[in-house]
């Protein structure tokens, strides 16, 4: 059924039949229902409504005899009771009131939005549901219809308006006189009236029409005219039109700018000047266009067009609808004066002196005025707020789609690359080549819209992909947009022009700062008067203050490094140069207690680093060379290995030797790109080569941090030759670090051939000896070893407390990759301590750091832990599972992956099917790793006796065992696989056979385990 109130009540079937209400209580109790349709009401509304001040006895029940005549007519079911009160059960878009109250609402945001169009087709559609009066035929109801008439006054109002608006008031005249008629105090329609007349050119009967509001406001009322009746009085003397320049209407969506919309509106509402600053292509103007659509009164003035200073005053008379004049600021003023105007000017920074003079006079004389400026640079007034509109933010790399989405950069992409390509969608994989494109175009709008609409003709790799020529490829945009939009390289350019000759040139040399200068950094490279300048280059919007840094935007930093020229040979070198200067100072710093301090400064110039490493390796290899070699500990600590193993392959393919008194530099680099890449046969000759330099070094190194890395390539030194087995004793240094480092590295190699107490005094040393000099990863290092010995003694809380500690410190010194590491050894912890819940959160967060950093020897470390939960929880399908994919991620050659690999393959015999056993035996045993830890080595011990108990030999099973024990050395127990074939064994043997067996096996020499080995493979 369809409903009305808008009139008489009436009420029909979706045909349009009639239906019969019954009598004016049926009637009016159907209007208050109706009135708020779809609600409950209580019964106390519905008895005063129907009965006003004189209910009958038995009110209730005459309401309930009210309600059943209703349903007879309209339905059992279409009025429905609660404790409450009575609803009536229609849809409200079925009552002619809800449907009038939707469009006219729709219609005053529209007109307040500035659109006065969309304004005029919701408030016509929303009148002519009006049939009349309201409820004409319903006694009693006038409360309500005084409401509805009220509501309708309003929508009549605002269609007045948008008619005069969009210049449909020709007719419009007469309507307004019948509304004053009728409602003689109503100031607004007297303000349309007194605009109406004045906009037909009939000026003289404004003006008397101004007379009569202003003589019957004082007379009813006793009040003036308000501000804006004024104005259009003022408006109508001056002849003028009444309409400021609009708002420009927008064609897109507004994406992204919630929060900084929130942000200038809360400015607005508490500073008379509000100015946008920010770099080109930042969105100042549609932010600022979208902060004004709220605003009352709205005066809009581009500035760009203009050329000269003087020319502003007549293009502000202009926008006002205001005549020329010989005295263009007087005469704005006597605009301006009285009443309350927000004033947009945009596009200030080329004529800033001349409007921050204009603006600052107006501000003084007009006290109700309000100015939003958009500029590169401040104004610079007393009193103005400033907001640096910032970029969009854009995801990490690697962030899941579902989060990506949730960015404003990649909500923007979306929305324009949608706009030429309606079926653009994302993935998983593609959401990844929109990230990279956010990220290289800085978060900035233009740019991103820019190249958005380039993926109607090419694929988003591609685009991705060839933004290292941003210029050449945005270089399309809306044939329409203004010529400083209209291409990525015309925004910079715009800013470029309006800078002066020292600007430029500091602007230029700045380029070369890949992740921003400190005014110090800059003055040195650089040179001149940078303070003043710099601060310049701020003020324009060139250069961003982050802490204590300058940094260019990715796009402003090309397009200067393109103006850079002739003198790029010199800046460059001078930029390289202050960072190797930053790199050797930092460097004997790194390992000591104030390590972390010097490891943030490092981080702050961090991509400056790298930066000049990469111009130097083409420029000047030597001093690339020398740079690297400083770096070593800073990649090393803060567990950027793989970054610097690949600068040091590069490097490398420039050097054929090491450069006279570079030798440890040298070897440096060779040790950490091999250590990363073993199998890399590209390195071959220069591996051969160090084998040679270090078979003679007799003398303590001059960077310390290259004994922990030869080690760490090399391995604790044994019978055979290494890629460094050189005399480890006599290159160390007689410092404390030095000497923490030796007692670390004697513990490693007694814990490797089986002397577990004496490695654990040496770690437990070398710890102390850390702790004495505040050095965090030697610390770690130490931690890392004594933690799972702990463990293994079954002294799990201690374990736990020695990894939470290591953790700790990891964190301290920023090295994602050890903390992949050390929780992968504090969930072995767990495991020991039968803690599954703990030890899988461990293993998840490890997996997803190593993930994160990539690194091959962290996510072998991950996958293991996952390998050895899954064997913990008797899963030995899923086990070999996570096992297969560490192997996977291993690579072959160095001491460290031969080691990882070799623990894999033992690994895969715990849990591999018994016929499967000797496959992976002979794969383990194929590497001489084997043979130089002796922990390894009772894992195979350990397989072997899981082969021999598959076979039905007990006996053998228990001496192998107890060969393991013996391995591992005193104290130290072994893990779930081998306690369960110790159970087994015991069941087969007995306990008094099973001990002495095992007993027995306690003298088994290593020779011994390995032939047994080779014969049961």
């Amino acid at each position: 059924m369809r409903f009305g109130i808008l009139g008489p009540v009436h009420a029909r079937l979706q045909d349009g039949t009639p239906i019969d209400l019954g009598g004016p209580k049926v009637r009016a109790l159907l209007a208050l229902l109706l009135a708020d349709a779809g609600r409950v009401v209580p019964a106390d509304r519905l008895i005063d409504g129907l009965y006003a001040d004189a209910p009958p006895d038995g009110a209730a029940n005459a309401l309930q005899s009210q309600v059943s005549r209703l349903r007879k007519h309209l339905g059992a079911t279409a009025v429905e009771f609660s404790p409450a009160g009575y609803r009536l059960a229609v849809a409200p878009e079925d009552v002619d009131v809800h449907r009038f109250t939707t469009l006219a609402e729709a219609g005053g945001r529209a007109l307040r939005a500035g659109d006065p169009h969309g304004a005029l087709r919701a408030l016509t559609e929303a009148l002519a549901l009006w049939r009349g009066e309201a409820l004409t035929d319903v006694p009693g109801a006038a409360p309500l219809a005084a409401r509805l008439a009220e509501l309708r006054l309003v929508a009549l109002e605002d269609q007045a308006q948008a008619r005069l608006a969009t210049g449909e008031h020709r007719d419009l005249v007469p309507s307004l006189r019948e509304l004053i008629e009728a409602n003689p105090l109503r100031e607004r329609l007297r303000i349309l009236q007194v605009r109406t007349l004045a906009a037909t050119g009939r000026q003289a009967e404004a003006l008397v029409a101004f007379e009569d509001a202003r003589r019957t406001l004082a007379e009813e009322l006793g009040a003036d005219p308000s501000e804006e009746l004024a104005r259009a009085h003022l408006d109508v003397l001056g002849g003028e039109p009444v309409d400021y320049a609009p708002l420009p209407a927008q064609l897109t969506s507004f994406v992204g700018r919630e929060q900084d919309l929130a942000r200038v509106g809360a400015l607005l509402a508490e500073h008379r000047l509000v100015t946008l600053t920010g770099p080109g292509g930042t969105g100042k103007t549609r932010l600022a266009v979208e902060a004004a659509c709220g605003q009352e009164q709205v005066c809009f003035v581009e500035l760009a067009a203009l050329y000269e200073g003087a020319d502003i005053p007549q293009a502000l008379l202009t926008a006002l609808g205001v005549r020329e004049d010989r005295n263009p600021v007087r005469r704005m003023i006597a605009v301006l004066a009285q009443n309350s105007v927000l004033l947009v000017l945009d596009n200030c920074e080329h004529l800033v002196a001349a409007v921050a003079a204009l603006a600052a006079r107006l501000l003084a004389a007009c006290p109700r005025l309000r100015v939003l400026a958009t500029s590169r640079e401040p104004l610079g007034i007393t009193g103005e707020a400033l907001y640096a509109v910032p970029r969009l933010d854009a995801p990490e790399p690697g962030t899941d789609l579902l989060r990506a989405k949730d960015f404003p950069a990649v909500r923007l992409f979306i929305d324009r690359a949608r706009a030429g390509r309606p079926d653009f969608a994302l993935d998983e994989e593609s959401v990844q080549q929109v990230i990279r494109v956010c990220a290289a175009l800085d978060g900035l709008p233009l740019a991103i819209e820019l190249a958005a609409a380039r993926v109607r003709a090419l694929p988003l790799r591609t685009l991705a992909e060839r933004l290292d020529d941003r210029f050449s490829l945005l270089s399309k945009g809306s044939r329409t947009a203004a010529a400083r939009h209209r291409t990525l390289r015309a925004v910079v350019e715009w800013s470029w022009d309006l800078l002066d000759a020292e600007e430029r040139g500091l602007a230029a040399a700045l380029s070369v700062f890949a992740g921003g200068a400190t005014l110090a950094a800059a003055e040195r490279v650089c040179g001149g008067a940078v303070l003043e300048l710099i601060t310049s280059l701020a003020d324009k919007s060139l250069v961003e203050v982050s802490g204590e840094h300058y940094r260019m935007l990715e796009t402003i930093r090309a397009f200067c490094a393109e103006q850079l020229g002739a003198d790029t040979e010199r800046v460059r070198r001078a930029h390289a140069e202050c960072f190797l200067d930053l790199a050797e100072t930092a460097e004997p710093h790194l390992l000591r207690a104030e390590q972390v301090r010097w490891l943030e400064r490092l981080d702050a110039d961090h991509d400056n680093l790298i930066c000049a490493l990469r111009w130097a390796m083409d420029a000047d290899p030597v001093l690339a060379l020398r740079l690297a070699g400083a770096l070593a500990a800073y990649w090393h600590l803060r567990g950027r290995r793989a970054e610097g193993a690949q600068l040091g392959r590069d490097l490398l393919a420039r050097l054929t030797g090491p450069p006279e008194g570079m030798v440890e530099e040298y070897v440096l680099c060779v040790l950490g790109a091999v250590g990363a890449a073993p199998e890399d046969l590209a390195l071959r000759e220069h591996v051969d080569r160090v084998d040679a330099l270090t078979a003679s070094w007799h003398s303590p190194h001059r960077r310390p941090i290259l004994t922990v890395i030869w080690a760490m390539v090399s391995g604790p030194p044994d019978e055979r030759p290494s890629l460094v087995n050189g005399q480890v004793a006599a290159v160390i240094g007689t410092d404390p670090w030095s000497q923490a480092v030796r007692a670390m590295g004697e513990g490693f190699g007694q814990l490797a051939h089986g002397s577990v107490d004496a490695g654990t005094a040496s770690l437990t040393t070398s710890l102390a000896r850390f702790r004495a000099i505040g050095e965090r990863w030697g610390m770690t290092q130490a931690l890392a070893e004594l933690g799972p010995l702990a463990s293994w003694r079954g002294e799990h809380d201690r374990a736990v407390e020695l990894m939470d500690e290591a953790i700790a410190l990891c964190g301290e010194l920023g090295a994602v990759e050890e903390t992949a590491e050390m929780l992968a050894k504090r969930a072995q912890c767990h495991l020991r301590a039968g803690h599954l819940d703990q030890a899988r959160a461990d293993c998840a967060r490890s997996v997803e750091l190593a993930h994160r950093m990539g690194s091959p020897e962290m996510l072998i470390n991950a996958y293991s832990g996952l390998a050895e939960l899954a064997t913990a929880e008797d899963d030995p399908a899923q086990a070999r599972r996570w096992l297969g994919v560490a192997l996977e991620h291993c690579p072959t050659g160095g001491f460290a992956f031969d080691l990882a690999r070799a623990h894999l393959l033992v690994g895969m015999t715990k849990v591999a099917e018994p016929e499967q056993v000797p496959h992976w035996l002979r794969q383990a045993l194929a590497d001489q790793t084997v043979h130089r830890d002796q922990r390894l080595l009772a894992g195979v011990a350990e397989a072997l006796a899981r082969l021999a108990l598959a076979r039905g030999d007990g006996l053998l099973a228990a001496q192998l065992l107890g060969a393991a024990t013996g391995l591992r050395g005193t104290g130290i127990a072994g893990d779930p696989v081998a306690d369960r074939i110790a159970a087994r064994a015991v069941a087969l043997l007995g306990v008094e056979a099973f001990t002495a067996a095992r007993a027995e096996g306690l003298t088994m020499s290593q020779e011994r385990v390995l032939a047994l080995s080779a014969l049961g493979a």
